[in-house]
């Protein structure tokens, strides 16, 4: 052993080391809740264009589900390569294209 036993092998401090593993988990944690509730969000949109489009509903509103399912994976996506905060706002403008489908039924 060439130092003293309590030295760090990556020579960051303790503390340091856990607030930066701490962020690490917060970040991987956002990456995950971003990318599954855009997956969520987007399985419920297409189910509900197809549940729309077999029905006697107007041609608008199973787009309007199909494009805010579309939005909701491509936040999908983007939460899982770590673009957490405009993965929130598709997920947003996603779920709100969603509504405006539904509003028009």
């Amino acid at each position: 052993m060439n130092g003293p036993a309590n030295s760090e092998p990556s020579g960051i401090p303790s503390g340091m080391q856990e607030e930066y593993d701490d962020e690490v988990l917060d970040a991987r944690r956002a990456r995950w809740s971003a990318s599954g509730t855009g997956a969520l969000l987007a399985l419920a949109g297409l189910a509900a264009a197809a549940l729309r489009l077999s029905g006697s509903a107007p041609v608008l509103v199973p787009a309007a589900y199909a494009l805010g399912a579309a939005v909701c994976a491509l936040a999908a996506v983007l939460g899982s390569r770590g673009r957490t905060r405009r993965a929130l706002w598709l997920l947003i403008a996603g779920v709100m294209v969603m509504a405006l489908g539904d509003q028009f039924d």
